[in-house]
């Protein structure tokens, strides 16, 4: 596939959503072909796994947790993902498979071997070109969340405690580490315009090597 998938993650707080709005306008300017999606959601299915995950009043557990966010990634990349990708587009995507291994192994304490094999199942073993790491402490990501008046709007997995958001942070790091060719790291209590020139800098070098001037 010619296509070129980035996929932006990170903790609660990080600015992954402003940062990916940030490449798809300058895709826009550059008249560069895109698409932008997120998870869980992107499809029909998606969205309503989407409302269980972040808004059940019930218990999950991270094993059902997981499932769920799989079954959502697997339609994703059937309906959304692949075709676009195949039709030489580039794909932003507001989180993806390392969620699944931050929050439901590191942070959830699920087997990270069962992680993986459910999620290569899940995605045909689709591989991001570009992963870009967010990096905020729980602190800071809630300070910034109390700025723009979003604590009050917490979802049901943003509301979990600090020790799970510490184990969380921890793990995309160590995500990170094992995959330095894959991740960009950018330590997120930085400006939006700091953090955009190094996301757009990363972006542009891997986009002209995989797809050409």
């Amino acid at each position: 596939m010619r296509g070129f998938l980035v996929t932006f993650e990170g903790g609660e707080g990080g600015g992954k959503s402003t940062q990916v709005k940030r490449l798809a306008k300058f895709l826009e300017e550059q008249k560069i072909d895109y698409i932008s999606t997120k998870e869980p959601g992107g499809t029909d299915v998606g969205n309503q796994v989407r409302e269980i995950l972040l808004h059940s009043k019930d218990k999950i557990s991270d094993k059902t947790e997981f499932l769920l966010f799989s079954a959502s990634r697997a339609q994703l990349v059937q309906d959304v993902i692949k075709p676009a990708l195949e039709a030489g587009k580039v794909v932003l995507m507001d989180r993806f498979f390392d969620s699944s291994f931050a929050y439901q192994g590191y942070a959830g304490n699920l087997n990270l071997d069962d992680i993986e094999e459910v999620t290569d199942f899940a995605t045909d073993g689709l591989q991001p070109d570009l992963t870009v790491l967010l990096d905020i402490s729980y602190d800071d990501g809630m300070e910034r969340k109390a700025k723009n008046s979003k604590l009050k709007d917490l979802d049901r997995i943003e509301s979990k405690s600090a020790e799970y958001h510490n184990r969380l942070r921890k793990g995309f790091l160590k995500l990170a580490d094992k995959d330095r060719k894959r991740f960009l790291v950018v330590f997120a209590n930085k400006t939006e315009d700091e953090i955009f020139e190094e996301v757009k800098a990363e972006f542009m070098d891997r986009y002209n090597k995989k797809c050409g001037e």
